[in-house]
């Protein structure tokens, strides 16, 4: 069942040149307060946010590229996310955001707090201290970030 469809004709243009589509909500999501109809923010396609759990993309805040919201997030302004592409060894897409329970890290398959990733990441780049140094780094920044 999809909960939010795309608005083909309330779009804007993301910074790497995606057109993003307006959302608005097909059915509520009750631990929102969201009611049927709603107009949430921006996202480039389907892939960004999940259609099941109560995760919703609000105000003006823009998700595209590799960035997905799923479970129970919720993505209200674009400062509550940050996403940078091209990152450890795999060149892939690291995603920062606010939750309600604090910040969370999304990398490949792995969701969790920063303290978890920071932990997998020591592990899965034991060999490679340069990798999870840059991880180090650019998450502290976007802790920064997403928590203005």
């Amino acid at each position: 069942m999809k909960k939010y469809e795309l608005l083909t004709d309330d779009t804007v243009t993301a910074p790497n040149g995606a057109t993003l589509y307006r959302i608005r909500s097909l059915v509520a999501i009750a631990a929102l307060g969201l009611p049927a109809g709603k107009l949430g923010g921006y996202i480039e396609a389907e892939k960004n946010l999940a259609h099941s759990g109560d995760a919703w993309v609000g105000g003006d805040a823009h998700v595209y590229g590799n960035a997905k919201v799923y479970g129970d997030a919720r993505v209200l302004s674009p400062s509550h996310i940050l996403w940078i592409t091209g990152v450890g060894s795999e060149h892939g897409t690291l995603t920062v955001f606010r939750s309600e329970t604090g910040v969370l890290v999304s990398r490949g398959c792995f969701l969790g707090t920063t303290e978890e990733f920071f932990a997998a990441s020591a592990v899965t780049h034991e060999r490679m201290p340069d990798i999870a140094e840059e991880y180090r780094i650019l998450v502290n920044l976007a802790v920064k970030k997403v928590m203005k």
